[in-house]
């Protein structure tokens, strides 16, 4: 730190800026926007890769620090193909302020998440979020009748892992409407995977997922319609993972999971009708529970 501050203040200077981009499925990618590549702590980053960003916006207290960058897609470094796939969204990304000359001479500038992310004509376009803008997430438990858990998280305390709730299967084809098809007795009973996750394990779409918003298991086939598309394309025989889905409904956490001494609802909170209620013939009317 202070062999850069006596590089800065000696008129002049060598310096470029260092960035690190670490998707959220492992992958790491180092840029620079100095003409040829640099190396520090073991991590290379690459020249005219396609990635610089505009000027940085810091402030102090709570208010979330701010930047854009931007470059050229290539296949080399950041692909079309893979901001499609939504390989990038939500990647954690560093900065550095270097100099060239003596790389030990740095100082950490930013740190955060990409953002928004824009694409045309060759080129992307991305919003950096620093630190602080986790803590406009919502943490702490609502109110609610439905389970507040995720279903396999701590909370909800249920291992995925059990038979029966978690199968691997090959795609056999697709339906007239996009439907993922597999073949007959991939899985337990219709309906079963439903608002569960389908996982990518092999094939060009490998570690993507989606949830799952229809699934119908026939005589012949077992049919899967997914939300939102993948953003890669699969092909017949890639091998997909399949995981139960929950409704965060009381009765379906005790009948289909077995799990409703970790259930995290309200499920005897009177609802909007019990608001506006009134009092009617031949019913009691003493004021008792509503859950009797």
């Amino acid at each position: 730190m202070t062999a850069l501050a006596e590089h800065l203040a000696g008129g002049v200077t060598t310096l470029c800026r260092a960035w690190l981009v670490t998707r959220r499925d492992g992958v790491v990618m180092g840029f620079t926007d100095h003409d040829r590549g640099i190396v520090f702590d073991g991590l290379d980053f690459a020249a005219s890769s396609g990635l610089t960003a505009r000027a940085l916006q810091q402030t102090t207290g709570l208010s979330v620090d701010n930047s854009e960058a931007y470059g050229a897609l290539s296949s080399a470094a950041i692909s079309e193909g893979d901001l499609a796939a939504g390989r990038f969204d939500g990647a954690e990304v560093r900065c550095w302020l270097v100099n060239w000359a003596d790389p030990a001479q740095r100082i950490e500038q930013f740190r955060g998440n990409f953002g928004e992310i824009q694409r045309s004509a060759g080129s992307f376009r991305v919003e950096l979020r620093g630190l602080t803008e986790r803590l406009n997430l919502t943490i702490g438990r609502a109110y609610q009748s439905g389970c507040s858990a995720v279903l396999g998280d701590r909370a909800c305390g249920f291992d995925l892992g059990r038979s029966g709730y978690r199968v691997e299967a090959a795609l056999s084809g697709f339906g007239d409407q996009g439907e993922f098809l597999f073949a007959e007795g991939t899985g337990p009973s219709d309906r079963w995977f439903e608002r569960g996750l389908l996982t990518v394990l092999s094939g060009q779409a490998q570690g993507l997922t989606g949830l799952i918003k229809k699934d119908r298991a026939g005589t012949a086939r077992r049919e899967v319609t997914l939300w939102h598309g993948l953003g890669a394309a699969l092909q017949v025989g890639d091998l997909v993972r399949l995981e139960a889905g929950c409704d965060r409904r009381a009765e379906t956490c005790r009948a289909k999971f077995g799990n409703f001494l970790n259930f995290r609802g309200f499920p005897h909170i009177p609802g909007e009708d019990w608001l506006s209620s009134y009092p009617v013939p031949g019913k009691a009317n003493d004021g008792g529970s509503l859950g009797r």
